[in-house]
């Protein structure tokens, strides 16, 4: 018989005052707080002509970023040309909790399980792709606040600690009891920490997409916003890609919309949007920041299966704020992208409670900025590829979680395919192979939620998956943020 305890985080919901949690959102942004800059770039010209390119780019996000920034460094005299729907860096790459991580498979297990043959060699892709791409942040001048001292994993609940210690190997990942842990980052929530030093950095998401942008531009290529592609067409050797007032001609065609609706319908079960929420508080006052510690700018993140993820900030003028996001993971029924969900109320208030529990020391702080944003989901919780119109258009999409770092391999990988050529990374299992596509409504929305209650049941029992997440891992489909 199994047993059920409630989490930690459960047990906040209940013990935390909520005219705290109120009176801390009462004065919040519902605004992204890395967007919400005065810094913020210029909008770019709507396209309203026919063009012809190269290499034509759909989507302004890191993945079509990366791409067209790697596109001229492999051939300078390229014309390329990049079409947003919006603006450059308004969804998933601005609203993210700028979380860098070296794994393209989201962990060793998940890459085990999906591609054993191939999974270490993906780690040692994986450590090359996140050197490469700080290399690339340090020769464009980027200034992205770039932290590099990794990540501390936090066990929150007692059988979390055994999971820490088998994960650490006395290199660069360190096992931390409970008070080398609190010389860290101080809480009496954590019973041991785990601190993995090379895997992960932090950026600031929106500083990262508009360095970019700049280096995009600096190299020649040409940017429109506000100019939705709405169809692609083969017009002999050349693509046609149709916008509401113009038209690209290109040679080759990368497709990095990812969470949206793909332009190879083929692919329209493969992504679900699945929404995250996370808060910004105010400055820490210098007894708040030495109540905690931190001093060490990791990330934070707890081991739940509806985990969190934290992170400090310094802010422009140097004060110490805390980002706090994650344990809720929302889907809705229909599976499009609707900004109505990028605020959750509800949602909020929970990440409050949660985070006072956390940090009880902090209960008089606030809490600046609040939002939301929809993550492309895929079954198998990593990119997947696909090339089309006889390999003139390349895509990729449902980096899970991953796509701070990821989309710069990705981007290596849609321009190898583009190019025609055999390599090491168009040979991957990981790029030939798809994952099992989501079912049409309304299996997608019960799917979802049936998955989300096995996830909240086995956090109360130690971790342990039931039967309907074993069911699920035993085919390749599970759903996570």
């Amino acid at each position: 018989m199994t047993t059920s305890t409630p989490t930690f985080f459960e047990n906040a919901e209940k013990t935390i005052d909520p005219a705290l949690t109120a009176a801390a959102l009462r004065d919040t942004k519902r605004a992204v707080y890395w967007l919400d800059d005065p810094n913020r770039p210029g909008a770019r010209p709507k396209l309203a002509e026919q063009i012809t390119a190269d290499l034509l780019v759909v989507g302004g996000g890191y993945t079509g970023l990366w791409t067209a920034l790697q596109a001229k460094e492999r051939n300078s005299e390229a014309k390329v040309v990049l079409l947003e729907a919006g603006w450059v860096g308004d969804e998933a790459s601005g609203r993210n909790g700028g979380f860098c991580e070296a794994s393209l498979v989201h962990g060793e297990s998940n890459g085990e399980s999906h591609l054993p043959e191939e999974n270490a060699r993906l780690t040692e892709l994986g450590e090359e792709n996140l050197a490469e791409l700080v290399d690339a942040i340090r020769r464009y001048g980027i200034d992205c606040d770039l932290f590099e001292e990794g990540s501390l994993s936090v066990a929150i609940e007692p059988h979390q600690d055994q999971w820490l210690r088998e994960e650490a190997n006395g290199e660069d990942v360190l096992y931390l009891d409970r008070e080398e842990t609190s010389k860290m980052i101080r809480s009496t929530a954590f019973i041991s920490g785990s601190w993995s030093k090379e895997d992960t950095v932090l950026v600031h998401p929106a500083k990262l997409v508009w360095g970019l942008l700049k280096a995009c531009e600096e190299l020649g290529v040409k940017v429109y916003e506000q100019s939705r592609v709405e169809s692609l067409s083969e017009q002999g050797e050349l693509v046609a890609a149709a916008t509401a007032d113009g038209r690209v001609l290109a040679k080759k065609v990368a497709l990095g919309t990812n969470v949206f609706q793909p332009l190879l319908k083929r692919n329209a079960l493969m992504t679900v949007p699945v929404y995250d929420y996370a808060l910004v508080t105010e400055p820490l006052t210098a007894a708040q920041r030495e109540a905690i510690g931190w001093d060490t700018l990791t990330g934070l993140v707890d081991l739940n299966s509806r985990f969190h993820y934290s992170r400090p900030i310094v802010d422009e003028n140097g004060d110490f704020r805390i980002l706090y996001g994650g344990y809720d993971a929302l889907y809705f029924f229909g599976g499009a992208v609707d900004r109505k969900h990028y605020n959750s109320e509800a949602t909020y208030a929970r990440l409050a409670a949660h985070f006072f529990a956390t940090f009880p020391e902090l209960k008089d702080l606030k809490f600046s900025h609040a939002w939301g944003g929809a993550i492309d989901s895929c079954s198998r919780f990593f990119s997947f590829f696909d090339l089309a119109y006889n390999g003139k258009v390349a895509s990729a999409a449902g980096f899970t979680g991953l796509g701070v770092g990821a989309t710069h391999f990705a981007a290596k990988v849609m321009l190898d395919l583009l190019e025609g050529k055999k390599t090491e990374l168009t040979e991957l299992k990981m790029v030939k192979k798809k994952p099992l596509p989501f079912p049409p409504e309304p299996a997608a929305w019960l799917g979802v939620k049936m998955m989300t209650a096995a996830m909240a049941r086995s956090d109360r029992n130690e971790g342990k998956r039931g039967l309907f997440l074993r069911t699920m891992d035993a085919i390749g489909m599970g759903f996570d943020s």
